[in-house]
């Protein structure tokens, strides 16, 4: 008995770990069941541990089990041997940074201004963040080269930093009659990176549509707080808001995937509002080295607020760089996403 149960788990956690296969257009309400896929890696580990206390030869069932999902364990949680860092590298970063609800708060502005600062990067992604002249002024010595784009009047809007020459730049299109087209995009900023043109593309992508009532509420059912009755409402108004979403952001990765064919050498970075195992993940990234997942360790939490702890923002690249050292940093917590680092090497040419 003990043994099917393990074996059931195993299926489970199968099925839940290669689920960003399904399109959320046709699946809205599985489109995020990879949000439980440690869940079910932590019962097969249980069951490893039960197994090698009393029928050591049992704990192949669920070593076969991790094996048969290696693939979205190391897409939720890698784990990679330290490695040397080249000179010559790039270093990136990519951080949500909240400003929707920090408008007019200037210790907010002077935090996130004096992070960019201290972290000395090479190219910086931002999301949510509007840099004023004097923001501009005040980072011209580090970061040279700085641009915007905006989809509608009051929508968010997408930064690049650079220490390099912006050549260009360009909203990756969606067709105007797309339902999903919104405040939320995504845009490429042309580089030139020692002679070469390297595409920038910034994201962030459709919202979750959780009201902050909803995300309280959902705090407050996890830890408890709420009757059976009404946890169970939360429970069914989570899986619709999350699926309307997931459904919304299907299109535009199907976008950005088409867009990037046009691209030679790629870094893409910033706020997909989805997890590891994720079809958004998996759509924009099938032709990238996700850089979390190359060079990461653990889960890199990169959402932390109201506890959904998950990694939504990402940091990808062709297969001309090299990534290193692809980390969270949890330095600053002034926002409800932490900012995600890496250093990118670009690959010797033959």
């Amino acid at each position: 008995m003990i043994a099917g149960a393990n074996v059931a788990t195993i299926l489970l956690m199968l099925l839940v770990g290669y689920s960003d296969r399904l399109d959320p257009s046709v699946y809205p309400k599985l489109s995020n069941i990879g949000l439980t896929f440690p869940f079910f890696v932590l019962v097969n580990l249980l069951f490893l541990a039960f197994w090698l206390l009393f029928k050591k030869r049992w704990a192949l069932i669920p070593l076969a089990g991790m094996l048969l999902g290696y693939q979205p364990v190391r897409n939720y949680c890698p784990l990679n041997l330290p490695q040397t860092v080249p000179d010559s590298t790039l270093c990136v970063v990519s951080f949500n940074a909240y400003n929707q609800r920090h408008i007019d708060d200037g210790e907010f502005r002077s935090e996130v201004l004096d992070y960019l600062r201290m972290q000395q990067a090479d190219i910086v992604f931002l999301q949510e963040f509007s840099l004023r002249q004097a923001d501009r002024d005040s980072l011209a010595d580090l970061y040279p080269h700085i641009d915007t784009t905006r989809v509608v009047s009051g929508g968010d809007v997408l930064t690049l930093l650079s220490r390099y020459p912006i050549v260009g730049k360009e909203h990756i299109p969606t067709p105007a009659d797309d339902p999903t087209v919104s405040a939320y995009h995504s845009a490429a900023f042309l580089l030139n990176i020692d002679g070469d043109t390297v595409c920038a593309i910034n994201n962030h992508l459709e919202s979750t549509r959780l009201t902050e009532q909803e995300r309280s509420d959902f705090k407050k059912m996890l830890k408890g707080d709420m009757h059976k009755k009404a946890a169970r409402q939360e429970s069914q108004l989570l899986i619709d808001r999350l699926g309307e979403s997931t459904e919304a952001r299907a299109p535009q990765a199907r976008y950005v995937a088409r867009y990037l064919e046009r691209c030679r050498s790629v870094i893409l970075a910033g706020d997909f509002n989805d997890g590891p195992i994720s079809y958004v993940r998996r759509t924009i990234g099938q032709n990238l080295t996700d850089c979390y997942r190359e060079s990461g360790n653990g889960l890199g939490i990169s959402y932390h607020a109201n506890a959904f702890y998950v990694r939504i923002d990402h940091l990808m690249c062709s297969d001309d760089w090299i990534p290193y050292e692809c980390k969270i940093d949890k330095k600053i917590t002034i926002s409800d996403h932490y900012p995600l680092r890496c250093r990118l090497k670009k690959r010797p040419k033959h």
